[in-house]
């Protein structure tokens, strides 16, 4: 979370010099709001970019919260398969009604290019081992059924790359690569 060094700078010049004290243009202090001021756009904007970046893995780990919700134990590997393939195909209605709203001869629009490319990148890691929390452990199935749905809640549970031959591997959180 970002700091609010902008509100500490205020008030700590506020204090020194009072309520209704124009500052100079270049004065020491002026600099200093502006510079907190920088500093909290540069920290908001940092913790924005992250939270984008991070929103596909909170969209995918709360599709498996919701289908761990509705099953009673844990999952065997081929109910995980089915799971990550019910996952892949989420977007194949709204892919299917894009492109019949197309007129023929037309290009595919930008909505239609990002969820192919989606779908594609998705198989493909699907190929070399697709990212999901470890369904086969009691107690982690457990923490994914009580989980709030904040990023800085998922480091307590186990991860696990499953590739669609059917390998499993550990895995850390967060994910990098193939990690």
């Amino acid at each position: 979370m970002p700091s609010n060094r902008l509100g500490k700078v205020q008030k700590h010049i506020t204090k020194k010099k009072g309520k209704n004290v124009v500052l100079h243009e270049n004065s020491r202090d002026t600099r200093r709001l502006q510079s907190a001021s920088a500093r909290d756009d540069k920290l908001n904007r940092l913790a924005a970019l992250r939270e984008k970046q991070n929103k596909p893995y909170l969209l995918r780990i709360k599709y498996f919260q919701t289908c761990a919700q509705e099953h009673e134990s844990t999952f065997s590997t081929e109910e995980s398969h089915a799971m990550i393939e019910g996952y892949l195909q989420r977007e194949n209605e709204e892919l299917a009604a894009l492109k019949a709203d197309r007129r023929a001869g037309r290009p595919p629009s930008t909505r239609e290019t990002l969820l192919k490319q989606n779908q594609e990148s998705e198989k493909g890691e699907f190929a070399s081992g697709f990212w999901i929390p470890d369904l086969e452990d009691e107690h982690n199935v457990g923490k994914l059924k009580d989980w709030s749905g904040q990023w800085s809640n998922l480091s307590t549970m186990n991860f696990v790359r499953i590739t669609k031959d059917g390998a499993k591997h550990p895995s850390a959180f967060p994910p990098k690569g193939l990690s």
